[in-house]
């Protein structure tokens, strides 16, 4: 059809002009040559009052398209990130402190719009799927490799022993890989790194140095029941306060960061007796250092599992904060407990009394005796009430290992 529209048209061309010179039949002909390569577009038929007419589809020189522009802005940004870090370790070698850059509230927005909860449940999934027995070594190889295990620490050190991913974080320890110290009252309930610690001043804790999040956004309200003994607070002051139960008492914190290629079950800090758990479903962000000093309160937009009671110097807390990719947050004596799960909905938290009309005390638990795990990196924070000289054996970014001295009297 394109070919008879040119023909006619040269032919018409040829009929007005019978007496031009052979000079313009080759205008005519350098004019046929320059339609030809129209003759290869896919026509388009409408009609009109007057008669049916044949248009070419319109074709844009340039095309937006969303997924490079995307991708350039996305790797743009996390270069400029990756710099400004670089940026930082540097001025810190030369001993120069760096006050924390906050992300906007914009910027975390953002990122709690990414549906890490979903991902979180997908990568649960995929971590509970049994893994060929010729693929296991691979795998877990490049693992330890990338993350840095330690193996030899493990009771099974046969990578074939462990049918998937699942298995393989929640690896258990050969008895005398960690020793439990006895010396000191509370140790740490876990590897990782020490982020922050010391007493909590103005009902702000730090999760890192410069970084705070609220005590009371943290723990949840104090609602007053048989099983807790708390009333409810009148002012900031005062919910700090009625942690403390004995007078002469400081309230003092710790914040342990586990890593990828960390142990990632945790243990009782100390000889204690867990009386309450508060379940808080909310976004599962990354709480990497990194993160810890640019998010504001950060562990209080995460999901996380508050188990509070008392030891022998009054009031005492572990939470377990969740991060992406660790959804699974599992408490071994609290089979009632489930964690991202879709029937919870952010903004909200679940109580759970551990003391009842039969068991009045609750779950008395061991210094080092198994508490719970994850299902990969996270975060533990310690709130606990204890006399003034108490004092923390550590020091800010040291490395720490499950049994080692957090800090006695």
């Amino acid at each position: 059809m394109a070919t008879s529209v040119v023909h006619r048209f040269l032919r018409l061309l040829h009929g007005v002009a019978p007496w031009r010179s052979s000079f313009h039949h080759c205008e005519i002909t350098a004019l046929s040559q320059s339609l030809q390569p129209l003759w290869k577009l896919p026509f388009r038929a409408f009609r009109t009052d007057a008669r049916k007419v044949h248009t070419a589809p319109a074709r844009t020189t340039f095309l937006l398209r969303p997924l490079p522009i995307l991708l350039a802005t996305g790797g743009g940004y996390a270069g400029y990130r990756q710099y400004e870090k670089y940026r930082e370790r540097e001025l810190e070698k030369l001993g120069l402190e760096i006050p924390p850059k906050l992300a906007g509230h914009w910027e975390v927005a953002l990122y709690k719009s990414v549906p890490t909860r979903l991902l979180s449940r997908a990568w649960g999934r995929l971590n509970q799927v049994e893994l060929p027995h010729w693929l296991r070594r691979p795998v877990y190889s490049l693992y330890i490799w990338t993350f840095g295990v330690n193996m030899k620490e493990a009771a099974v050190e046969d990578l074939h022993h462990y049918r998937n991913l699942s298995e393989f974080f929640r690896r258990k320890l050969k008895p005398q890989a960690r020793p439990v110290c006895g010396l000191h009252s509370v140790i740490s309930p876990s590897d990782g790194k020490i982020l922050n610690f010391g007493q909590v001043k103005n009902c702000e804790v730090e999760q890192v140095k410069g970084v705070t999040y609220s005590l009371e956004s943290f723990l949840g309200p104090r609602t007053y029941t048989e099983d807790l003994p708390f009333p409810p607070a009148a002012s900031c002051d005062s919910f700090k306060n009625q942690l403390v139960t004995r007078e002469g008492n400081e309230l003092y914190h710790c914040v342990i960061y586990l890593a990828p290629g960390d142990y990632h079950c945790f243990h009782s800090p100390t000889d204690w007796t867990v009386s309450h758990r508060r379940h808080f479903p909310g976004s599962l962000m990354s709480v990497n250092p990194g993160m810890a000093r640019w998010i504001k309160e950060l562990f209080c937009h995460n999901e996380r599992v508050v188990l509070t009671g008392d030891w022998k110097h009054g009031f005492f807390s572990l939470t377990a904060v969740g991060a992406t990719n660790v959804g699974s947050i599992r408490i071994y004596f609290d089979r009632d407990l489930h964690t991202n799960s879709p029937r919870h909905s952010k903004g909200s938290y679940n109580d759970f009394s551990f003391v009842t009309h039969t068991n009045r005390e609750g779950v008395p638990m061991r210094k080092g005796e198994h508490l719970g795990e994850f299902n990969l990196g996270s975060t533990i924070v310690l709130i606990f009430e204890a006399p003034k000289d108490f004092n923390f054996q550590l020091k800010t970014g040291q490395k720490i290992r499950f049994g080692e001295a957090l800090g006695s009297l």
